[in-house]
């Protein structure tokens, strides 16, 4: 059951809260008897709940009195008051994260051979995000065919969300498609590209002929594959991501004189 103590009351603030709700105006006295809040702690229970603006006093009266203020305003002050808490709480971690971004991203990287892959449309999507945010300085992108196993409206989106943050953060991205995939794609992925990519200088997109496959080359050291399905060649299976400069090179010597003789992308 959902209580008091759900939104920071102590056990005993709440009981006396709810006893002031059924006594009506009374004494510190009073009010330990009916909540069975000791007599010893009744007073700093009731600075708390003032503090909290859930109870006003009478201190013109002798004793002092004290009655509750009404259940809806109690509650959502209650609520405003974890609101801030939460907010307060939400910037402590931010500024944690930024602290630990500093320190964690001092480290050399380390570019050792390693590759992993994911099999499966969301875990497909989530490795793809994934490696495009992780791209420092260029993003290479080469796509023949659209991906039989995204929803590209869906996928578009958050793929142009993580490229404008890659150009944001300086990365100069480079985007090579075949005319057949441009034609195919939703409007509404064109229209993400027209608005928020294609005026960024950092950004480059050309199509050509006879582009085929699916890849994407991050820093020259780390190469994200996306494998067809053996027995269903139209349909994708997997992607790989592998971290091998030296296959990141073959691929770079590869692209570059397509990049070069490839038309700019014009919607």
């Amino acid at each position: 059951m959902t209580s008091l103590r759900d939104l920071g009351l102590s056990e005993y603030e709440a009981r006396a809260y709810r006893a002031l709700l059924r006594t009506g105006a009374t004494t510190a006295k009073e009010l330990s008897r009916a909540s069975d809040v000791p007599m010893g702690r009744v007073y700093d229970v009731l600075n708390s709940l003032e503090q909290y603006h859930l109870i006003r006093s009478q201190a013109a009266s002798r004793p002092k009195k004290y009655v509750a203020v009404e259940p809806d305003t109690a509650l959502d002050r209650l609520l405003e008051s974890k609101r801030q808490e939460l907010a307060e709480k939400a910037e402590q971690y931010e500024n944690v994260v930024d602290e630990l971004t500093d320190e964690l991203d001092a480290a050399e990287p380390v570019h050792d051979q390693f590759w992993t892959a994911a099999v499966g449309a969301d875990e497909t999507i989530d490795l793809l995000v994934e490696r495009l945010a992780a791209a420092d300085d260029s993003l290479v992108m080469v796509a023949g065919t659209p991906s039989p196993q995204f929803d590209l409206d869906a996928v578009g989106d958050l793929v142009v969300d993580e490229l404008e943050a890659a150009l944001d953060r300086g990365v100069e991205v480079s985007m090579l498609m075949s005319p057949g995939l441009v034609d195919s794609l939703p409007e509404s992925v064109n229209q993400s590209y027209v608005n928020r990519l294609s005026s960024t200088p950092n950004f480059h997109a050309r199509t050509a002929e006879n582009v085929t496959g699916v890849f994407n080359l991050i820093d020259d050291v780390e190469v994200c594959i996306e494998v067809p399905n053996p027995l269903d060649p139209g349909r994708a299976f997997a992607m790989i991501d592998l971290k091998d400069p030296e296959f990141a090179a073959d691929l770079r010597a590869t692209f570059d004189p397509r990049w070069e003789e490839a038309a700019p992308l014009s919607l």
